[in-house]
């Protein structure tokens, strides 16, 4: 696959946002419309503020029309909580239909299908901001360090905007998340141990594919060479390359096409104090050159991603992982060893079945030299209400050792 240049710049480039339009006392309105998932702005608006009920407010979101908050903010949340319990409030017949038995890939799909649209219903809520992304309601808290991290800096200039109260709560949480970090425990004692998730980066709150990293056997060092050179494909916060610094790479090339993703990478790696030792680099999977170790853990699900934020989880048509094998063995030192980190999740749900990667290694030249497994410890692994309880129980994330045929 071709490769792109170092990034030069880590802002996150896009167009800019969409206009949503209202009417309010008999006048046109407008903003910019604010949506990180991608949703198209709302074509039906009306008011709402702290006499609107939530079954009022159910009835409209459900039907598709926005309800644009003039109340008090604290008010506001409460009515989503309400939006979500009602949303949530399953009636007999669906939920007698949701019991019978189908195939889990089919169970998959409806899941999906049904986040899809209760998170469509909740984004109804929108919630108003200032152009220093202020929010004009009372009793709103200041969110303008979480906006700026989420959209970039505020600019007098574009005016107000809109977004939904669902995605600011998503955007105050990935602030927090990013100011206190999550530690983790490979990388040494705290506090020098803790990954600061960037808005938009995935998190990494599942720690077994960080200890298959931290603790499987290195390949050796090529001769004369007192220490190998690792490949870190799709970085994204930077984690398995900072493990693999600690554990005495002297050499890591880090890479992403994701600008924010690789602004959260340089970051944690500065943190941390490894930066000397890895080279952050955008490119679409491989980087220039060959490495002992090409470390790789992509999406783990086969299906196309609703939304911008969920390209971490989901990797339509395996992507990123068949490309991640196809361009292996040219990227591979003599005696190296690429490193695939995947849970059997997918396998489990019918997605894709353990034949097919086993002829995806194959047909590509690439032979197991081993795997070593582990069981997840996430709470949705024990979680018996989950809708994908049962192959969630059995999922194991393994990391396959493959070296050229």
């Amino acid at each position: 696959m071709p490769n792109s240049s170092p990034l030069v710049s880590t802002e996150v480039l896009k167009s800019p946002p969409p206009l949503i339009h209202w009417t309010e006392a008999d006048q046109a309105c407008s903003a910019l419309w604010r949506s990180e998932r991608g949703a198209a702005p709302p074509k039906r608006i009306v008011l709402a503020d702290d006499t609107t009920t939530a079954d009022i407010a159910y009835r409209f979101a459900c039907e598709g029309t926005a309800l644009l908050w003039r109340g008090d903010f604290q008010n506001a949340r409460q009515l989503l909580q309400a939006l979500a319990r009602r949303a949530d409030n399953i009636p007999t017949r669906k939920r007698k239909k949701a019991a019978q038995e189908v195939p889990l890939a089919e169970a998959f799909h409806l899941h999906r299908l049904a986040q899809s649209q209760r998170a469509r219903m909740l984004g109804m809520l929108l919630i108003p901001f200032n152009a220093d992304y202020s929010i004009p309601l009372r009793r709103a808290p200041d969110a303008k360090a979480a906006c700026a991290e989420a959209w970039g800096a505020a600019d007098a200039a574009t005016g107000a905007s809109v977004a939904s109260l669902r995605e600011l709560l998503g955007i105050t949480s990935a602030h927090e998340w990013r100011r206190v970090g999550v530690e983790i425990a490979a990388l040494g004692d705290a506090p020098n141990n803790r990954i600061h998730p960037h808005y938009g980066v995935f998190s990494p709150v599942r720690g077994e594919y960080i200890h298959l990293v931290a603790t499987a056997h290195l390949p050796k060092p090529p001769t004369g060479q007192a220490s190998i050179v690792a490949f870190d494909i799709g970085t994204g916060t930077g984690v398995l390359s900072a493990v693999l610094a600690r554990r005495g790479v002297q050499q890591v090339v880090a890479t992403d096409q994701d600008p924010r993703a690789l602004a959260c990478a340089r970051d944690n790696l500065a943190r941390l104090g490894v930066a000397q030792q890895v080279k952050v680099v955008q490119a679409d999977l491989f980087p220039e050159g060959r490495a002992s170790l090409v470390v790789c853990n992509p999406p783990w699900l086969p299906a196309r991603p609703s939304s911008p934020l969920e390209h971490a989880v989901y990797d339509e048509g395996s992507r990123m992982l068949l490309g991640f094998l196809k361009g292996l063995t040219a990227h591979l030192a003599p005696k190296g060893e690429g490193w695939l980190i995947l849970s059997n999740f997918a396998e489990h749900l019918g997605l894709r079945s353990r034949a097919e990667l086993l002829a995806a290694f194959e047909s590509n030249g690439l032979r197991v030299v081993s795997r070593i497994d582990a069981r997840p410890q996430h709470p949705k692994a024990s979680d018996a209400n989950d809708p994908l309880h049962e192959p969630r129980s059995r999922e194991v994330t393994s990391l396959w050792r493959l070296a050229a045929i």
